[in-house]
């Protein structure tokens, strides 16, 4: 006698979240060459299945047996996506779960104006520049690589930083809660060899640092004097400075507004998941 089936509220629930976490996975590995590793492993499984059914008793025992090792091929053939998943859930800040963000909108806003006019003028002179706005990962291991400092962003001292005789004009300038906390900053290169040739080393880091966090990062380039921002692993070239404002705003305060609206959300969650995620033109 077979029982009825009963579909509770909680059952439909996991499935949603289930099906949406799969289709970001899958939608994330579009966009990369493991994607098509993925294909791979999908095929194999259906030849499996395929081969069982039609009992090739050697053929599917081999298979087998790479299924067996396949978890060990798998970690080592993803090892840079799940390495840039545990970074950004050891380095999240689980503390917005209990207490809001301590960021001030009226520091934010100080900060972006003053980098806005900072960058547009380094922009003419075509004088190279780095900037990293921290958002919920923290980047104190990037910070060490540099000079600690605490001040407020001014325009006249991101000039003086980046001048290009100047001892911390190398590196990046990190910027927590709208204050400067560093300078001189070694930031990771990307390992996206499908950027164009023509993008230095400054584009590179910068592109780099926006896929191992969820950092903000606006480039000057020393060579043309063009001005980019790096989010989530793409780059957008060529900006305005007014363009360059507007985008710093609805990257910074709009997630500053979110949080503080939210307060109880999980930042960790939204990364899974990919919301509030914006994206742009990869160069």
């Amino acid at each position: 006698m077979s029982l009825p089936l009963s579909l509770r509220l909680s059952d439909l629930l996991d499935i949603a979240i289930l099906s949406f976490v799969i289709y970001k996975i899958l939608w994330i590995l579009r966009k990369t060459s493991s994607g098509r590793v993925l294909w791979g492993i999908l095929i194999l499984m259906f030849a499996m299945a395929l081969f069982s059914k039609m009992e090739l008793i050697a053929t599917s025992f081999l298979l087998g047996k790479l299924v067996e090792w396949g978890v060990v091929v798998l970690v080592v053939l993803f090892q840079p996506e799940i390495r840039r998943f545990l970074e950004r859930v050891g380095s999240s800040r689980l503390g917005v779960v209990f207490a809001s963000n301590k960021s001030s909108p009226m520091d934010l806003e100080f900060a972006i104006a003053q980098t806005t006019a900072a960058y547009a003028d380094m922009s003419r002179d075509k004088v190279g520049a780095l900037m990293v706005f921290e958002r919920q990962n923290l980047l104190d291991d990037v910070i060490k690589t540099g000079t600690a400092l605490d001040c407020a962003v001014s325009s006249e001292l991101l000039k003086n930083i980046f001048w290009n005789k100047a001892p911390l004009h190398d590196g990046a300038v990190i910027v927590r809660d709208g204050r400067i906390v560093g300078a001189g900053c070694m930031l990771p290169l990307s390992s996206n060899v499908n950027l164009s040739r023509d993008l230095g080393m400054r584009h590179r880091a910068g592109i780099g640092m926006s896929e191992h966090s969820d950092a903000v990062v606006v480039i000057v380039s020393e060579e043309t004097g063009s001005i980019s921002a790096a989010v989530g692993g793409m780059l957008k070239r060529h900006l305005a400075p007014e363009t360059l404002e507007r985008l710093l705003r609805n990257e910074l305060l709009n997630d500053d507004t979110r949080e503080e609206k939210k307060g109880t959300q999980i930042p960790l969650l939204n990364q899974i998941l990919g919301w509030n995620k914006k994206e742009g033109d990869r160069s």
